[in-house]
């Protein structure tokens, strides 16, 4: 995300509209699109560790390339390159997750996990400002590479847990569920659930207000309050940073509700969404200044919320051998209609109607999800007791 700290120094020097500014993040997000997939399933099928590592190194020299372009179609193309290193890592990360906690831990777990996107994001948002302004933004790129790279060798050090096998598991309590079915037909037909499908759907709508707010949020302080990328990015970083508080408590209160009623796996994410929407469209509405900025601090603690929740779905009605390919499919969603279109949203409204403008239509497609998680509850109990339970064995 050091990326839209960086807009302003872009249309500067290539005399870039706001719509190719949002392509840029965009890009990244198509890629995953279509590399998540193909890689997940080589991360069930073959290492989740070994996997992780080479995505961070692919990633990290992709970044790195990023400093050498010299027009827009160079730095669109090192940005493509950027996720196809990070098209297995969401999926490889939450499977190992998920294998080393209960159920009844997973939402917690993963949202400490996914406590790394806002931090990371914040670091970057307010980093590439600042390095922007005094050493070039070309630096911003270079200067956030190499921890990549580091952590990347670090991951080969991880513990594993081997690779489970397809077929579902026979039960005397599960009339029906034979042998007999294929794997492909067997791992498809897991894969399409309808709270699976209702889930990930929802996911999608809260992924393209939560990108559209990283990618636009510097750019709207900088014009707003006419201060420099210096002070607008860690302004706005502050903001997605909050969810270092949203992520945890989100996990941590989705799992002491599941465990009284496992409908509510899917009726917290539908709550939160809903509440979100209502933050925003308030902030964006009717409220301005430092009330305004209050407000969307906020909003950045209520808007990841959703993730832990959302992501223990993909892995809770499945068989563990498929929990990678699970994840997949959410970012293939997400990654077709959530974060590349928000940011080319906001940027095509931007440049017709203003900004402010832009951004006040993002409280509509939260709601939407909230209304999508609200559906999928109605069939998540009963896709849960369908899912297979295997025993996951840990690598020496």
């Amino acid at each position: 995300m050091v990326i839209v700290s960086l807009f302003p120094f872009l249309k500067q020097d290539w005399q870039l509209s706001d719509t190719q500014c949002g392509l840029l993040v965009s890009a990244v997000y198509w890629s995953i699109l279509l590399f998540s997939f193909p890689v997940s399933i080589l991360i069930d099928r073959w290492s989740r560790k070994k996997t992780i590592g080479l995505m961070s190194v692919l990633w990290s020299l992709a970044t790195l390339a990023c400093v050498f372009t010299r027009n827009f179609k160079q730095l669109f193309t090192a940005r493509v390159a950027i996720g196809v290193g990070e098209a297995g890592y969401a999926p490889g990360g939450t499977a190992l997750i998920s294998a080393l906690y209960p159920p009844e831990k997973r939402a917690r777990m993963l949202g400490i996990w996914n406590a790394s996107i806002p931090l990371g994001s914040a670091l970057g948002i307010a980093l590439g400002g600042i390095i922007a302004e005094h050493l070039g933004w070309r630096h911003a790129f270079g200067i956030v590479a190499f921890p990549g790279l580091i952590f990347a060798l670090l991951f080969f050090w991880v513990r594993d847990y081997k690779t489970v096998r397809l077929e579902p598991q026979e039960s005397e309590t599960r009339p029906g569920h034979g042998n007999l079915r294929s794997k492909t037909v067997y791992a498809a037909v897991s894969l399409f659930k309808p709270s699976l499908i209702f889930n990930n759907l929802a996911f999608a709508a809260n992924v393209f207000v939560t990108t559209a707010m990283l990618s636009w949020l510097p750019t709207y302080y900088h014009r707003l309050d006419d201060i420099p990328m210096s002070q607008a990015g860690p302004k706005s970083g502050l903001i997605m940073f909050m969810a270092i508080v949203g992520a945890p408590l989100g996990g941590y209160l989705s799992d002491r509700w599941t465990a009284r009623t496992k409908r509510a796996r899917m009726l917290f994410p539908a709550l939160t969404s809903v509440v979100s929407a209502l933050i925003l469209f308030v902030a964006f509405t009717y409220l301005s200044g430092s009330l305004q900025y209050v407000t969307l601090l906020l909003a950045g603690v209520t808007l990841i919320m959703f993730v832990p929740a959302g992501v223990a779905v993909t892995q809770d009605v499945v068989h563990p051998g498929i929990r990678a390919t699970s994840l997949s499919v959410n970012i293939v969603i997400q990654h077709s209609l959530g974060s590349p279109l928000g940011p080319l949203f906001v940027g095509a409204v931007s440049d017709r109607y203003g900004l402010g403008t832009a951004l006040g239509l993002l409280p509509a497609f939260a709601l939407i999800a909230g209304f999508l998680f609200l559906a999928g509850s109605f069939f998540y109990t009963k896709d849960l007791a369908n899912a297979d339970v295997v025993e996951i064995d840990m690598e020496p």
